[in-house]
């Protein structure tokens, strides 16, 4: 299977759809989704509960599959990819951000940012430079070994950024990521994966309810009854 992205949207959904249950319990959370992103895009996708979109999400972050449809990552079919292959993809090509910050709370910062690192098998130098780098790249440097009790929610969150972004993840997936941040905090943060996006490439995909975040990006595509209800902005 290819890998090249020339010509091709780095992520495709083409008739994606995602059934919960079965018979007359069965609920289709996605309905047939069409969706292209292209490489170096800053995408916001909001919509009421209910929508999909965080299950557009789990799909795209390989956290959950499609029932049915195709999902293409640099050309290579993720609907046909088993679970540790799914798992493969999502470890040296992803990164997440949560709205909980999921950190260990008795594991220093610098710990919390290996931990990637730790799982794919890098040994410790590796890993301790790396996250030293993205600690810095988030504004942090200084603070490796504060545990998540002694940084206020802002850090814990860049934090959180920089543990996805130590394995130099194509894709970063932003899953509610100023949800727990008041107003200064989460512009900070915005402003923060603007700086990924444009300074390093990453290709950001965000689910967010909050119309002041979702205007950073540079599209946003509106979810509604399992379906893309809207797509504005930039495409490829």
């Amino acid at each position: 299977m290819s890998t090249g992205t020339e010509g091709t949207a780095l992520i495709s959904l083409r008739g994606v759809t995602k059934i919960y249950g079965s018979g007359t319990t069965a609920f289709a959370a996605l309905e047939g989704v069409d969706l292209d992103i292209a490489a170096g895009e800053f995408v916001a996708i909001m919509g009421p509960s209910g929508s999909g979109k965080s299950t557009a999400l789990n799909i795209l972050g390989c956290l959950d599959a499609p029932s049915s449809g195709q999902y293409l990552f640099r050309d290579i079919r993720v609907d046909e990819l088993d679970r540790n292959q799914r798992a493969l993809l999502r470890r040296h090509y992803l990164g997440f951000v949560f709205q909980g910050f999921n950190l260990l709370s008795r594991t220093s910062a610098q710990e919390n940012v290996e931990l990637p690192l730790l799982y794919r098998g890098e040994e410790a130098v590796r890993r301790h430079a790396a996250s030293r780098q993205a600690l810095a790249q988030v504004g942090l440097a200084g603070w490796e070994h504060h545990t998540p009790g002694e940084l206020s929610g802002g850090q814990q969150q860049r934090v959180a950024i920089a543990r996805a972004i130590v394995t130099q993840p194509l894709v970063l997936l932003a899953d509610e990521p100023t949800g727990n941040l008041d107003s200064k905090r989460g512009h900070e943060i915005m402003e923060l994966l603007v700086s990924l996006n444009r300074e390093q490439g990453i290709t950001i995909i965000m689910v967010t309810h909050e119309p002041d975040m979702a205007a950073y990006a540079s599209r946003t595509v509106r979810f509604a009854d399992g379906h893309v209800e809207s797509d504005t902005g930039t495409q490829a």
